[in-house]
């Protein structure tokens, strides 16, 4: 642990629970938009990535062009239902003080969601001090993830080798972005199988926050 030098979480997942409400709120906005697609459908396509990602996907099954107001639509609405629904993950803040601490403040959220929507997430659910202007989104990069872009983005504004960070994610798609970073990466999957990250070389697969903290407290204590 102590060969840590920073600390790059994901968001969503990781540090809020917010993929149950936004992806309740693009299920209801695809099945307006004719695409039946159910619950489940919605989170193996679409979990882990940008809405943008699939829209050769969308504009197939709903006939319709993925427009800007379309989006901005969806933003409105999701962030609505956000606002008024989203927690922290159980044990993410104290997870989140710990590490803070443990490295000295090196630590940033890089998420493949948009920046605005991360910022108020982590106000919202009070984690934003932590991060300060140490927020990085995927829309930004020149890719998304699974490309690392947004986590070699991160370590460099933190001036840390990439060899050097944790990266802490709970989705495929986040953990390859890690790993294609050059970091190590820790999987979350707080539902106890870990199948997300099988075929993947994660470091270590942990089911609550609180492992993460006791492991950077028992650094120091």
């Amino acid at each position: 642990m102590s060969m840590f030098k920073a600390v790059l979480f994901d968001c969503d997942g990781v540090l809020v629970d917010s993929e149950p409400i936004t992806n309740g709120v693009l299920r209801e906005m695809l099945n307006e938009r004719g695409w039946a697609i159910s619950q489940a459908e919605c989170f193996e396509i679409f979990i882990g990535k940008a809405v943008r990602d699939e829209r050769a996907r969308i504009e197939a099954e709903t006939g319709l062009p993925l427009t800007e107001e379309w989006m901005a639509a969806f933003y409105e609405r999701r962030n609505v239902r956000l606002l008024a629904e989203l927690k922290a993950v159980q044990g993410a803040a104290e997870a989140v003080a710990a590490v803070h601490r443990q490295v000295a403040g090196r630590i940033a959220c890089a998420s493949g969601a948009d920046r605005p929507k991360v910022v108020m997430q982590l106000d919202h659910v009070g984690m934003l001090p932590y991060f300060g202007d140490r927020i990085f989104s995927g829309h930004d990069q020149p890719r998304s993830k699974p490309a690392p872009d947004v986590y070699l983005a991160a370590a460099a504004h933190l001036g840390a080798d990439p060899a050097q960070c944790l990266v802490v994610e709970d989705t495929a798609t986040g953990a390859q972005a890690g790993l294609a970073a050059g970091a190590a990466v820790w999987g979350y999957c707080p539902d106890g199988h870990g199948r997300a990250f099988q075929g993947l070389s994660v470091h270590r697969v942990f089911h609550h926050m609180d492992e993460l903290t006791r492991a950077f407290r028992g650094l120091s204590g």
